[in-house]
């Protein structure tokens, strides 16, 4: 294992908040960042999953004989968390064989008359073949909903992702990119839709001074601690605890609980997210310009699959998401730089079907490319404080590991 160092690397890149972005403000964050990306009117969430949340109770409403929402086999545990609240019944389909995308064949098996949604995933600011979830729900008559939660700011064909399907959302999350430590963006093109969008939210998510006062302590600690010292103390130590006790699940946040929170967004915060805005494009740009360096040593690894977007398509690069080999060399690599600091981790540690606390949730089913996925794959983050050697003493090490027989 390498020596860990007295400072953290994050897994993902955030943009790392200012002092001055802690000033009271205009509420504009939806507006602001809807005039960024060329949307239509956006609309604040209390998070990514809320914003989810949100669009079902909407279709289910419009479309209450269908229950089903399907969604790949590997993702965010929260998606059939949020789809068991919204009183739906979650469909997985396996992936496609060493990639992120759903396998075409077992998404038309998985969808019929009783299919309200599709999601295609955008994972790991990667962009999502949408085109193949819109001939299938067209073919039934279902919604397509693109979970953009990782890829704020990603296009495809020079527009915004997640307006290609009926509807889509971003995360405001803490550690993509911009955060209001937790918040989401939820776009529709149709106005009709949007307005009855925002007449579920008035409902559903009413401001609720309790949890607006936990996340504002939680943003003042991601501003003050989202440096690579105060990620030793936030992120570093809890994740080599969790790891020492065999948690791989709490090592990466993949533990979540019902009820979700369900809550509007204070005034305060959303002008600590207007004025970080505004840093945005300059950030992703950085952000891509770090990838486009990096990439290119990380294609070289022997037999390791570095997930990309496909033509026509600009993600955005939070992270680097690899797939080695076997388990057998994935494993080895982590053993090595898991723990060190650098900012190597794994993105969802199972398939949706292998959470034990999904049981009852999620249908028991074979699911081969996704568990081969999660098996194989490792994340390395990109954010502004990678230097040279550290991305150096990663492939160096996963050079090591590739080598062994």
């Amino acid at each position: 294992m390498l020596p860990r160092r007295h400072h953290e690397l994050p897994p993902t890149a955030g943009l790392p908040l200012k002092l001055t972005d802690l000033r009271p403000g205009r509420a504009t964050l939806a507006a602001d960042i809807a005039a960024q990306l060329g949307t239509p009117p956006l609309q604040l969430t209390c998070s990514g999953t809320a914003a989810l949340l949100i669009a079902l109770a909407t279709l289910r409403e419009r479309q209450p004989a269908r229950r089903r929402v399907v969604m790949p086999a590997y993702t965010c545990p929260l998606v059939p968390l949020a789809v068991h609240q919204a009183g739906l019944e979650p469909v997985l389909c396996d992936l496609r064989f060493g990639h992120y995308d759903m396998d075409p064949d077992a998404l038309r098996a998985a969808c019929d008359e009783r299919t309200l949604a599709i999601l295609p995933t955008h994972l790991a600011g990667r962009v999502a073949d949408v085109d193949d979830a819109l001939a299938v729900a067209n073919n039934v008559g279902a919604y397509v909903i693109e979970d953009a939660a990782q890829a704020l700011g990603a296009r495809r064909d020079g527009s915004s992702v997640g307006l290609a399907g009926d509807l889509g959302f971003f995360s405001l999350a803490a550690g993509k990119g911009l955060s209001i430590y937790e918040g989401g963006l939820l776009a529709a093109r149709d106005p009709d839709l949007r307005e009855r969008l925002a007449r579920t939210a008035a409902r559903i998510a009413p401001y609720q001074l309790g949890w607006e006062l936990r996340r504002s302590v939680e943003l003042l600690g991601y501003a003050a601690l989202y440096r690579p010292r105060g990620l030793r103390l936030a992120y570093g130590d809890p994740l080599r605890r969790a790891l020492r006790d065999g948690d791989p699940v709490a090592a990466v946040g993949d533990d979540f609980s019902l009820p979700l929170p369900l809550h509007a967004v204070g005034r305060w915060r959303q002008a600590v997210g207007a004025h970080a805005a505004r840093r945005l494009p300059a950030f992703i740009e950085q952000c891509t310009a770090r990838a486009q360096r990096h990439l290119p040593r990380l294609r070289a690894l022997p037999g390791v699959t570095v997930l990309d977007d496909p033509a026509g398509a600009h993600g955005t690069w939070p992270f680097f998401f690899l797939l080695l080999p076997d388990q057998r060399r994935r494993d080895a690599a982590l053993d090595q730089l898991w723990q060190a600091g650098l900012g190597v981790s794994r993105l969802f540690i199972h398939s949706l079907p292998d959470y034990a606390y999904l049981a009852g949730i999620v249908p028991a089913c074979d699911v081969p490319n996704a568990r081969d996925f999660a098996a194989r794959s490792l994340t390395i983050g990109n954010g502004e404080w990678m230097g040279e050697r550290d991305f150096d003493g990663i492939c160096r090490t996963l050079m090591a590991v590739l080598s062994q027989s």
